[in-house]
């Protein structure tokens, strides 16, 4: 508690972490991944954002017949999910470089909003997460996967001892997930567990505005 991570934090992990990226957070996160496009519930033409998009792991799990864009603060992380863009095709993507708590893009822009293994990673969730229902229509979808603070006495103490060293590596351990969208005003529909051990939450939010 108490801890906060700062950009310049963010993108040095992430410049650090983009060549390596892949290997160490493909396969082990892959299932919460295929949970989150899912719970978008994408149609034919639908305007998706991705926030924090990274190297773009998820972009093959989307359908060819969505218009997706999707941002990042790092730009070695972009240059991999370009690569990807280009190994697949997929002339329906656009990539920016974007700080994704102040988004230049107009309010209601997009039907569907995705941020998975995004919100403890930057330095203001709560701006992130209000930024995101900024953009997207009402009655449009927002889905949310990440690893929160565990209700466990003993789990959520040690999860708070960690966090001074991960904020160091460009990430938090212990941001609680219903403060966090009660300020953000958003309501969850759906919420479940997903990859290993269960310790990764899937929120899914219907925007009401």
């Amino acid at each position: 508690m108490g801890v906060t991570l700062q950009e310049k934090q963010v993108r040095r992990a992430y410049a650090l972490f983009s060549p390596v990226y892949d290997l160490l957070f493909d396969k082990i996160f892959y299932p919460g991944r295929v949970e989150a496009i899912k719970h978008l519930g994408i149609q034919r033409n639908d305007r998706i954002l991705e926030v924090g998009i990274g190297t773009g792991l998820n972009l093959a799990l989307y359908p060819r017949d969505c218009h997706l864009t999707g941002i990042d603060l790092s730009v070695e992380m972009l240059r991999k999910a370009q690569e990807k863009v280009i190994e697949y095709g997929m002339g329906n993507v656009l990539l920016k470089v974007m700080d994704a708590s102040a988004m230049t893009f107009a309010d209601d822009e997009f039907d569907r909003v995705l941020a998975t293994y995004v919100i403890s990673a930057v330095p203001d969730p709560v701006g992130v997460l209000r930024e995101m229902k900024r953009v997207c229509r009402p009655g449009g979808t927002i889905v949310i996967l990440n690893h929160f603070k565990s209700a466990n006495t003993v789990v959520g103490a040690m999860e708070d001892a960690l966090a001074p060293f991960c904020t160091r590596l460009g990430w938090k351990t212990n941001l609680a997930l219903e403060p966090l969208l009660r300020a953000a005003d958003l309501t969850p529909e759906v919420t479940a567990r997903v990859n290993f051990l269960n310790g990764w939450r899937l929120v899914k939010c219907g925007n009401r505005k």
